[in-house]
């Protein structure tokens, strides 16, 4: 999973089939998704993962509305085409129902 660093280096990489992860490093429901993301990316060939840290990169979030970590959402030719967004720890089986859905 790459770390996105800026919002020029973020709408760069959404123009390819994208998943954005917006995380926290003080973000106790990230670290435990963490150890099954490659799992998931190896499950989704077809995406590239990114990571934003929602604290280093707040206008990102404020400008998707994502306020609840981690918070999964999809882009595919710089287009928002769907969101896994709440408060609530999510599991592997979640993550893969969403993209699998999209």
């Amino acid at each position: 999973m790459k770390n996105i660093t800026s919002v020029e280096n973020f709408q760069e990489m959404i123009n390819a089939p994208t998943i954005a992860m917006f995380t926290s490093g003080w973000c106790p429901d990230c670290h435990f998704i963490k150890p099954a993301l490659p799992e998931i990316e190896a499950a989704h060939p077809d995406y590239q993962f990114v990571s934003i840290d929602r604290d280093e990169l707040m206008d990102l979030a404020v400008e998707y509305d994502v306020m609840g970590i981690p918070s999964f959402v999809a882009f595919k030719e710089g287009q928002e085409i769907g969101r896994f967004v709440s408060k609530d720890r999510k599991t592997k089986e979640e993550i893969n129902a969403f993209i699998d859905a999209l």
